[in-house]
């Protein structure tokens, strides 16, 4: 009995997907449950679970779109797991090894035969030619190859302007003149996922009146707590004291003060929220995910870096779902992981606005009139001026670095051990 495996709704309004990349063979062997597929939507990359075990079929290729409920494999569940996989494995690398051994006597039986082919003696013409005017001679084509030196780059001093060894000495390569080199290319069809991201990134750019607001957060507040509470944070919750929380409870803490940040704009109107769903971005295998954490205004520190790692894992391992993905109000960026300065994020549609975190660099800063060398990061808050204004944009950062750089007040009500729950 042949089993039809259609493709299966990866999520709402999710009407095709693309094949990635099969996991399995044409008639191979596959267990049920056993991952046969990658399959791309224009949300996530998700795996194809075999429905049942069989020697398959598959109906469609790699980077074919199907849509969904379209039969993409077939599965006959009637047939036996084949045996003695090891020695059909073995005959076969014997077989290959055979073939090889044999390619390789023909080719040694070519090159014998060739070197024994008497060798043609050079017409006068053809000596001619040789000698002609500008041609290098044997030694000095040498010479100009291993330099990257065209010919006709180089005038001969010889007679009848032949190239001499001396010449290919002295000759150098002309400014702008390429080398020798690769100058390969390759050519890859884009995934499903990466098209829609970057038709939803064109989309804001151009559907958006985005703007970008700067700041400096001094980090050594945040430093000195995580000096002092890492260790014992980590052995009691298992999850690390990371900068995400801290980050995270000061939006939420933003967001309260400028709910104007945590609206979007549908049609002709503005829909704010009574929650914060916080959007964070992370690099996957497939490029950039932004898993949502929800309801953030409910989580502690714990709760924040529970949440940030169990997403960030499944994004990394490709197993991050849809539903997971949907929604969010407002998003954080972290280019700092990678060693950026500074940048302007792109708005995370149909949110109105994403706030940009940067790496840590020890500069000078001006400390009640001295000099002091404190850990600065750069943020970024990117937003949509139809919906947020210069005063709101501007306001709501400078929660954030308030917060960031008074937490102990603000994020932690003065008692950070019950804060961090310890």
């Amino acid at each position: 009995m042949a089993l039809e495996m259609k493709v299966p709704s990866p999520g709402e309004s999710i009407t095709e997907v693309e094949i990635a990349e099969w996991l399995v063979e044409d008639g191979d062997y596959v267990e049920k449950d056993q991952p046969i597929a990658e399959v791309d939507s224009d949300k996530a990359t998700l795996e194809l679970p075999a429905e049942a075990s069989g020697i398959i079929t598959l109906k469609a290729e790699e980077g074919d779109a199907v849509a969904v409920g379209e039969v993409v494999c077939l599965i006959d569940t009637e047939a036996e797991k084949p045996g003695g996989g090891d020695d059909k494995k073995e005959a076969k690398e014997e077989k290959e090894e055979s073939k090889g051994d044999a390619s390789d006597k023909k080719d040694k039986d070519k090159a014998k035969a060739k070197t024994q082919e008497p060798s043609k003696s050079s017409t006068p013409s053809q000596e001619q030619d040789s000698h002609a005017k500008g041609s290098p001679s044997p030694a000095a084509k040498k010479i100009l190859d291993e330099k990257g030196v065209d010919t006709k780059d180089v005038e001969g001093s010889g007679k009848d302007g032949r190239i001499t060894k001396e010449d290919a000495v002295q000759a150098k390569a002309s400014m702008g003149s390429p080398g020798k080199g690769k100058r390969g290319e390759s050519k890859k069809k884009m995934s499903m996922l990466r098209r829609k991201v970057a038709s939803r990134l064109v989309s804001v750019k151009n559907d958006t009146a985005m703007l970008t607001t700067f700041n400096e957060v001094d980090m050594q507040p945040i430093f000195n707590l995580r000096k002092k509470y890492k260790e014992e944070f980590k052995d009691k919750h298992g999850v690390s004291l990371g900068f995400m929380s801290f980050f995270t409870l000061a939006v939420v803490r933003a967001l309260d003060q400028y709910p104007g940040v945590n609206s979007m704009i549908d049609g002709d109107h503005q829909v704010s929220f009574d929650y914060k769903d916080i959007s964070i971005a992370v690099s996957g295998p497939k490029g950039l995910m932004v898993p949502v954490i929800r309801n953030a205004e409910n989580l502690s520190f714990r709760g924040v870096e529970d949440e940030v790692k169990r997403l960030a894992t499944k994004a990394r391992d490709g197993k991050i779902t849809v539903d997971e993905m949907t929604g969010g109000t407002f998003t954080i960026t972290n280019g700092g992981v990678f060693g950026s300065m500074l940048s302007t994020p792109i708005i995370n549609p149909p949110q109105s606005a994403i706030l940009g975190m940067h790496n840590i660099v020890e500069r000078p800063v001006a400390i009640d009139g001295h000099v002091e060398i404190r850990p600065i990061m750069y943020v970024a808050l990117s937003y949509d001026h139809r919906i947020i204004d210069g005063k709101e944009s501007v306001g709501f950062l400078v929660a954030i670095k308030e917060a960031i750089e008074n937490p102990e007040e603000l994020l932690m009500d003065n008692d950070v051990k019950r804060a961090l729950e310890l």
